[in-house]
C-alpha cells in the first residue's frame, strides 16, 4: 500500500489544551506534533544523534494568566 505509514499508530492521553498548544508550538518551529513528539522521545531515550526540537518563542503573559 503506497499510503501505509512506516510507524505503528499509538494512543496516549493528553489534555485538550496541551494537545492544542503542542500543535501551535510545533508549527511555530516548522514541525508537526508527531515529529516533535518523536524527537522528544528519541532524546529521552538517548538515541544517538537525536536532539530536542527547537522551542517556540515565549508568549507574552496575559492578564488572565497571572
Amino acid at each position: 500500500m503506497p499510503d501505509a505509514p512506516k510507524t505503528q499508530h499509538r494512543s496516549v492521553r493528553i489534555a485538550d489544551d496541551d494537545w492544542s498548544d503542542l500543535g501551535d508550538a510545533a508549527a511555530a518551529v516548522g514541525l508537526d506534533r508527531a515529529k516533535a513528539i518523536n524527537q522528544m522521545i528519541g532524546w529521552f531515550l538517548r538515541r544517538p544523534g537525536i536532539k530536542l526540537p527547537a522551542r517556540p518563542p515565549t508568549k507574552p503573559i496575559e492578564e488572565t494568566d497571572r
